[in-house]
């Protein structure tokens, strides 16, 4: 092999990983140079804003156009219109059923049957059954339901108190079962700490924060079955056995009475922050023991039909289930009057309700190319 030939072989290999030459023009220097500077620039206003939110004096806000800006995908409820996730007091005084009622709620949503015509998604569920044990639990529920039991439904008749062991096997459970939509706590006294401050509004406001925490954190409805009190109010919701701590902290109440012990005949009053106060009418089957609805006060309340989202659906099915593109191409792709920016600004704003009530989730990201959008079918 001659030299010349050498030295042609070994200059064309070195840049050949990434198709360069290795002449370096004089431009090269200065854009890698300024690349790196923007690089250490980026870098450096990383570190101040790291130091700066570690400052216990830092209060972290954002603004309107930032909330606007972002995409919260909401959790859809377990049962519409009654049950979400989140931290919930089922209360009502002893031996009024409420137990039963708890076993009902458990059934449904373990195997997704409508509950009172409400429609129902299904899950596993965890019932903390504390003040039963297993032979009662067994009677209870074949009176209840007969012989079809479920797998995605478990029971507990002992558990750990909250701080002293609680969080760490509610958590374990769900790190078993993923697709955990249902905790039940039948009573909440039961894991509360012994403590003399049990019943002020700082300790009870304590304790449903920090169950509530975990609830939010894990995505699941904490259901916590307790007392009301003796006294009479003109607010109900006032009966609840403690302060009002424990209503404050937790995101609503169901409140379960019977005008006489005796009758099979009660009212659920049910307020939360994610639906309407309302009122149901119950009885209690005689031969079952199930609870069924005999009316209610007022017809839930339902969001109007958002024209956007329905355009939307037309266009994402399930043999056309994804799309990815610009805003601009999405304002073309639905053929819709209105600017690309108002366009997300609306979509960031129900991107729950397009998920959970359409099946269709939407996602939005910026990048040095522009911002994108994507939308995804996922279910019926």
């Amino acid at each position: 092999m001659s030299k010349e030939k050498e030295m042609t072989t070994l200059g064309t290999s070195v840049g050949s990983d990434d198709g360069q030459s290795l002449n370096v023009s004089e431009n090269s220097i200065p854009e890698n140079t300024s690349e790196f500077n923007n690089f250490e620039e980026d870098f450096r206003k990383m570190q101040q804003e790291m130091f700066r939110q570690m400052d216990p004096s830092y209060l972290k806000t954002i603004t309107m156009t930032e909330l606007y800006d972002t995409v919260y995908q909401s959790r859809p409820p377990l049962i519409d219109g009654l049950i979400y996730p989140g931290t919930y007091l089922f209360v009502g005084a002893p031996k009024l059923g409420k137990s039963f009622l708890m076993a009902q709620l458990a059934y449904h949503i373990s195997t997704g049957t409508p509950l009172w015509n409400y429609p129902v998604r299904k899950g596993t569920v965890l019932y903390l059954a504390l003040e039963d044990n297993y032979n009662r639990l067994q009677k209870r529920l074949y009176q209840m339901f007969g012989t079809e039991g479920t797998e995605n439904l478990f029971f507990a008749i002992s558990a750990s108190q909250l701080g002293k062991g609680l969080d760490e096997q509610l958590q374990g459970f769900i790190q078993e079962h993923h697709d955990t939509k249902l905790i039940i706590i039948d009573t909440l006294q039961k894991v509360r700490e012994i403590g003399g401050d049990n019943y002020s509004y700082a300790n009870d406001y304590d304790i449903i924060t920090r169950l509530k925490k975990f609830a939010d954190s894990c995505g699941v409805c904490l259901l916590l079955v307790h007392h009301t009190r003796k006294q009479q109010s003109d607010d109900r919701f006032d009966m609840i056995s403690g302060t009002n701590g424990l209503l404050g902290a937790a995101d609503g109440a169901f409140l379960l009475q019977k005008e006489k012990h005796t009758s099979n005949a009660a009212t659920l009053d049910v307020s939360g922050r994610d639906q309407q106060d309302q009122r149901l009418y119950l009885s209690r089957s005689h031969e079952r023991l199930i609870w069924e609805l005999e009316k209610t006060e007022t017809e839930l309340w339902k969001e109007p039909p958002e024209p956007l989202l329905e355009e939307i659906t037309r266009r994402i099915t399930k043999d056309n289930s994804v799309w990815q593109g610009s805003p601009t191409e999405l304002v073309l792709l639905l053929d819709v009057d209105i600017k690309p920016n108002v366009l997300t600004l609306k979509l960031n704003v129900n991107a729950g309700r397009l998920l959970n009530e359409y099946g269709i989730r939407y996602e939005n990201s910026r990048s040095h190319d522009g911002r994108k959008v994507s939308l995804h079918f996922e279910q019926a």
